[in-house]
């Protein structure tokens, strides 16, 4: 995907300078800077995040990657209760 976005003059050139240093290109760089600011930001908000939420997020994560298409029957389950 293409976007087109405006960058200061003075910015634009520190960001030419460390691409050269870095011998990257200039999207390079930014798709890196852009990736590592996400990853601190997430990282900063779980650190912010109470223990009983932690919990919370991590039941979701695995209930999203549980099988929707595998059945348990109802006397399983009952089974399961009782024992």
């Amino acid at each position: 995907m293409r976007k087109n976005i405006d960058i200061d003059d003075s910015l634009l050139t520190k960001l030419k300078v460390i691409a050269a240093l870095e011998d990257m290109s200039v999207k390079s760089l930014m798709e890196k800077a852009v990736s590592f600011f996400i990853e601190y930001k997430e990282k900063e908000r779980l650190n912010a995040m109470s223990t009983e939420e932690k919990e919370d997020l991590g039941l979701l994560l695995l209930m999203q990657q549980a099988d929707t298409d595998d059945a348990v029957s109802r006397d399983k389950i009952m089974k399961s209760l009782e024992g």
